[in-house]
């Protein structure tokens, strides 16, 4: 009778300790402090629209100001060459 209380006993404070320490786990992963934060998060998103824009207006410049008209003088050139 005694061998099963203490097989009983040794099974309670196993199960015990092995919640314990899934709890300790659960806590340590719910304190874990990466750095990474909503306000990082929005800087990120911040710097990468401002960098597309500054790309896109330099695009659109590029083919308005270079690409285009000389497009445009290329394809008048090669039309009055044939007139």
């Amino acid at each position: 009778m005694k061998n099963i209380r203490n097989k009983i006993t040794f099974k309670a404070l196993t199960l015990r300790e092995a919640a314990r320490e899934k709890a300790l786990a659960l806590r340590a992963k719910a304190l874990d402090a990466t750095g990474e934060g909503y306000v990082d998060t929005a800087v990120k998103i911040i710097i990468a629209v401002v960098i597309g824009a500054l790309l896109m207006a330099g695009l659109v410049a590029l083919f308005n100001e270079v690409i285009m008209p000389r497009v445009n003088t290329e394809v008048t050139e090669l039309f009055d060459a044939a007139g």
